[in-house]
């Protein structure tokens, strides 16, 4: 992706582990293991002693109130620098004569029965053959706008970093039982972050107890992190489908295609998302891959259920 871009995305593949800390997350654990080898993904269970092994500043002792019985360990996965991946694509967006408007709000719609010929946006009125809603938390208030109902609720998600520490952190944990992921940035200061806020709401500051919550578990995990000071936090906004999976396809308009609810996930599939939908829109059909991801799934009952798969978020 880096070549492609022709932008640096300091892409770090160090490996993820998912804690375990009961016997039914051990079960189910060692059951998405299976899943995913039998998909042909490199996926591993590793045990207390190779996780500390793997990552020895995790805390493994059976003194703690969630003991780790295991992990599971994807070895190909890791981390990216979030604004470099959008400026990458920016730029290149940019070069190929994509026209990127920046503080321009999305206000209504022109309807022409069922197609939208225009948007009405705080700097003027737009024409439009075709339509793509991606706008992440707020697209339920552009689907509003439409009169186009869908099941999505927006969330605040909090995340931290603290000050800039030695390397001392080989992989990224997440534990579901104790909430907390944790990585180390390219630069030394931890990365930290656990669920989204319970309330719905566009309030990007969050819930002080959520990221208290959250430190005590990465202390009770990381004992080295104890004395670890606390430099900055910041909140955004996630749409959540019912069965955590995303919504993307088409919507009861002919011409305005939907890519939303994908919770916390977006970022990491958005270099594989962007050309199904975007040969979806050239070919005015669901691509193949996201065929099972439409709207009317909620009216059929087929849903996806993730919620086993979605991680620590939602």
């Amino acid at each position: 992706l880096e070549e492609e871009l022709g932008y640096p995305i300091l892409f770090s593949q160090r490996g993820v582990l998912n804690l375990a800390h009961s016997e039914q997350d051990v079960r189910d654990s060692v059951r998405r293991v299976a899943a995913n080898t039998l998909n042909g993904i490199d996926a591993e269970w590793l045990g207390p002693d190779e996780v500390a092994k793997l990552c020895p500043i995790v805390n493994v002792s059976d003194a703690i109130r969630y003991p780790v019985h295991g992990a599971t360990y994807q070895p190909r996965a890791g981390i990216a620098k979030h604004d470099y991946v959008a400026w990458g694509f920016a730029r290149r967006a940019d070069a190929a004569g994509i026209d990127l408007i920046q503080d321009c709000e999305v206000t209504g719609f022109i309807t022409d029965g069922e197609r939208v010929s225009g948007v009405r946006t705080t700097r003027g009125e737009i024409g439009c053959g075709q339509v793509a809603l991606c706008a992440a938390g707020h697209t339920s208030v552009l689907l509003d706008l439409l009169g186009v109902p869908a099941p999505l609720q927006s969330h605040p998600l909090q995340a931290l970093v603290s000050e800039v520490l030695e390397p001392v952190h080989p992989t990224i944990v997440m534990s579901n039982a104790v909430h907390v992921y944790v990585s180390q940035a390219h630069k030394g200061e931890l990365v930290m972050g656990a669920g989204v806020d319970a309330y719905t709401g566009y309030g990007q500051r969050g819930a002080f107890h959520i990221i208290e919550r959250q430190m005590a578990a990465a202390v009770e995990l990381f004992p080295v992190f104890a004395r670890a000071h606390l430099l900055r936090s910041w909140g955004g906004i996630v749409d959540v489908t019912p069965d955590a999976s995303p919504i993307v396809g088409h919507t009861p308009y002919a011409n305005v295609f939907l890519n939303c609810g994908w919770g916390t996930g977006g970022f990491k599939a958005t270099p594989g998302l962007g050309w199904c939908l975007a040969d979806t829109i050239a070919h005015g059909r669901p691509h193949p891959y996201l065929a099972p991801f439409s709207l009317d799934r909620f009216t059929t009952g087929a849903l996806v259920d993730e919620h086993g798969a979605a991680a620590v978020a939602h």
